[in-house]
């Protein structure tokens, strides 16, 4: 089970304060825009299409009743979300029974891209992973074509110790990229 994150809470971006909080329903919208406005994601099918509607309102609803999984949202001062992510405590072995954060799905409106809000958002993570998770590894996932993914997340700390691998499983009505 994951220890609960202290939200909501203010995080300051270069020039603006966020407000992260735990994603809701209501935020179901805003998150698919989000994943759509991403042009790999959207090669992957997630364009934000009405008929995807109820495939995402189930995936946000397992997401929020998983007590190892945290959504959140972050807003700007006028109340709209401008970015996402979602932190996944696992427990394990390894490291002498470490428990790792993997942290997936983030994403920051184009709009705002280069702002200092994904650093904001990321920095607020690695700080989260000890204080109040527990968790001594953050790790995250990046496609190999995002490149200006790779060079923001060297800068922010990260290295590139691991190669990951894939394996897309056959399910009828989703992409398998």
């Amino acid at each position: 089970m994951i220890a609960r994150l202290d939200l909501p809470v203010s995080v300051r971006a270069r020039d603006a304060s966020l407000f992260v909080r735990r994603a809701t329903g209501d935020d179901l919208e805003a998150i698919m825009r989000l994943l759509s406005d991403d042009p790999i994601s959207a090669g992957r099918g997630d364009v934000a299409s009405d008929d995807d509607r109820a495939a995402y309102a189930t995936a946000l609803a397992a997401i929020v009743d998983d007590p190892s999984n945290e959504l959140v949202v972050a807003v700007d001062a006028a109340g709209g979300v401008i970015g996402t992510l979602q932190l996944t405590v696992i427990p394990g072995m390894a490291r002498r029974g470490s428990a790792r954060l993997l942290v997936e799905a983030v994403r920051v409106a184009s709009a705002e891209r280069s702002s200092g809000i994904g650093g904001a958002l990321m920095h607020w993570v690695t700080e989260q992973a000890a204080v109040d998770l527990g968790t001594s590894l953050v790790q995250l996932t990046s496609d190999a074509a995002r490149t200006d993914a790779h060079r923001f997340y060297t800068r922010l700390g990260f290295v590139d110790s691991h190669v990951g691998f894939k394996y897309a499983v056959p399910v009828p009505g989703h992409p398998t990229r």
